[in-house]
């Protein structure tokens, strides 16, 4: 999916739109960074043009919560889809968003920082490497066809 082709096209923003805020199916390794990438770029926009808004904070502060929902709902239906591609489930996203979290709360209960602060960049770590750069399962798995084989994409279209 080019970004000409997402920003000029109706289906390029349909495929843009399923891409991002669809709980189904599979999105190879490129479309997981893609998706990372669309919220970054829209993350710049929406800082720049808060500074525009300066005069008007309480406007500022809603745009950015709706971003921030729209990004973590974004982010996890990106994440399962990733997942189930590796043949995973989806309830793994559990331990990657809140195992660095929960890690960083007892550390400092313990006062064992440094402990649990390397088992949170461990966490952290294995959920950049299983998203993000292991590759997925070749062919159909359980959450539905390859992403990587047109054919069979066009087939389970047809099929549903």
């Amino acid at each position: 999916m080019a970004v000409n082709d997402i920003i000029f096209t109706a289906e390029g923003r349909t495929r843009a739109f399923d891409l991002l805020f669809s709980f189904d199916g599979r999105v190879t390794r490129s479309s997981y960074w893609l998706s990372w990438l669309l919220w970054v770029v829209a993350g710049i926009a929406l800082l720049l043009f808060s500074f525009l808004l300066a005069w008007v904070p309480i406007l500022g502060f809603v745009l950015w919560l709706i971003f921030a929902l729209l990004a973590l709902n974004s982010s996890i239906a990106v994440g399962r889809k990733r997942l189930h591609d590796r043949g995973k489930s989806g309830w793994w996203l559990l331990l990657f968003y809140l195992g660095p979290t929960v890690c960083d709360f007892i550390g400092q209960a313990l006062d064992l920082r440094g402990v649990f602060d390397t088992a949170s960049f461990g966490l952290t770590a294995w959920a950049i490497v299983e998203l993000g750069v292991l590759p997925g399962t070749k062919g159909p798995n359980a959450y539905g066809p390859d992403p990587l084989n047109p054919q069979a994409q066009i087939a389970a279209q047809a099929s549903s």
